[in-house]
């Protein structure tokens, strides 16, 4: 318990139970936060001011997640180097599955880089219903919203300066500032996309994720290996 929690410094026992049942241990999280306080471990608790909610067409709490690619949702975040340089980071999200789709990483990223990552999204995955964002340049210049409509996907904006009212990816954001951009002094572009790609599979396959019961969004599937007789064993079954 002691080793993950350092190791996940922002884990609550919570999720730090829920990894000791993935790792086969058998203890209920009543032990695990009796050893959690009697090892003095805690998250420091912080309450953010919040401002009202306007709920307005593009909101989260108007609009919410039905089923997988019904809404996905995409916004910036900010960094630097080491020499004090910023770095722009672009997340994308599936609200429903919570899945991270993605995190870009550069110096400048454009309306045309943010048209590249959605393209290659929307032919690996199929395209979105909705897609949610705030009202940047990159996400209303008119080449996007005009592909956008090109291939039937519907835009949702949030109201200016309510970030809240684009939660799923502020919650992802916040995350990823936390657990990684917080603890961590990049030294170049590649060393920042390496960190955010490990980071991205990482909360997609192995972090206890709260809303979720404590499942990560996409854990990893693993095939199970039939031999040949059990193979036409169940082609024999199928055709029958």
């Amino acid at each position: 318990m002691v080793e993950l929690a350092t190791q996940y410094g922002r884990y609550s026992y919570r999720r730090i139970t829920a990894i000791l049942h993935e790792e086969g241990f058998q203890v209920n999280h009543k032990r695990v936060e009796r050893l959690w306080r009697r090892e003095g471990l805690k998250v420091p608790a912080r309450q953010p001011k919040r401002k009202r909610l306007w709920l307005t067409d593009g909101s989260c709490v108007r609009l919410r997640p039905a089923e997988r690619n019904h809404v996905w949702s995409y916004d910036f975040l900010l960094t630097r180097t080491s020499d004090g340089r910023p770095l722009r980071l672009l997340t994308v999200l599936d609200e429903f599955t919570r899945e991270c789709l993605a995190i870009d990483v550069a110096r400048r990223i454009t309306s045309d880089d943010v048209l590249g990552r959605l393209t290659q999204l929307f032919v690996q995955r199929g395209a979105p219903q909705y897609l949610r964002s705030d009202n940047g340049p990159e996400f209303t210049a008119r080449a996007v919203r005009d592909w956008l409509e090109r291939v039937g996907v519907q835009t949702l904006y949030i109201e200016p300066g309510s970030p809240w009212e684009n939660g799923y990816i502020e919650s992802v954001n916040g995350r990823l500032r936390d657990e990684l951009l917080n603890g961590e002094v990049f030294q170049t572009v590649l060393e920042a996309r390496v960190l955010c790609e490990r980071w991205r599979r990482h909360y997609n396959a192995v972090r206890p994720h709260s809303s979720l019961g404590y499942r990560p969004p996409a854990p990893e599937a693993i095939v199970p290996w039939l031999s040949s007789a059990a193979l036409s064993r169940e082609a024999m079954a199928i055709l029958t």
